[in-house]
């Protein structure tokens, strides 16, 4: 007990001597870094307009929440399709060119769902959404609704020039056969038809 006694107070002692003050650390960045570099993207051949509005074919996704049910549709700019209480009309659909990055698939979608009004007691059509929603960033804009979801997969258009000249170096698979030729956009284009 005595040990104790004398070993409380030496303990308490130790505890109460102020904390040394922290080392101050680097927080840069470091400069043995390797650089950064941009991706390699093939420029267009011949760059232009890309398909008009009117030519472009957008695959919607709706899905009804309550009994899984899912269907696809394939529509145009302007069209609107009916699925169970919801419509979905399509404003216009967009990708970017495929020589630029990052690569993004949008559509301009306007969602009406049929609701019973308590006050007139009959069914309205309320737009819940309308906006544009994006494949690869389904996040930025999402359609709110308890029952149906909604989503593009894909829009399907062409860009004047769309065969790119390759600016980069030939892939390794031309390398490794030795086929330089094969990696080429008019090679490919000939071995295509």
């Amino acid at each position: 007990m005595r040990r104790a006694a004398v070993l409380l107070p030496l303990a308490l002692a130790a505890c109460t001597k102020a904390v040394p003050p922290p080392e101050v650390q680097e927080t840069g960045v470091p400069t043995d870094l390797p650089p950064l570099e941009a991706p390699k993207l093939p420029k267009p051949a011949n760059p232009g307009a890309a398909t008009p509005m009117q030519d472009r074919v957008a695959t919607i996704g709706v899905l009804n929440k309550r009994n899984y049910l899912e269907k696809k549709f394939t529509m145009k700019p302007g069209d609107s399709q009916r699925f169970g209480n919801a419509i979905i009309r399509l404003a216009a659909c967009e990708q970017t060119a495929p020589w630029e990055w990052p690569k993004q698939t949008g559509a301009f979608v306007q969602v009406f769902v049929r609701k019973v009004d308590q006050r007139r007691d009959k069914a309205v059509w309320n737009k819940i959404f309308s906006g544009w929603l994006f494949k690869e960033s389904p996040s930025l804009n999402v359609v709110e609704d308890p029952v149906y979801d909604v989503w593009v997969d894909d829009c399907k258009m062409t860009w004047a020039g769309d065969a790119p000249v390759d600016l980069a170096a030939p892939s390794s698979a031309a390398k490794a056969s030795g086929n330089v030729a094969a990696s080429s956009p008019a090679a490919t284009s000939s071995n295509a038809q």
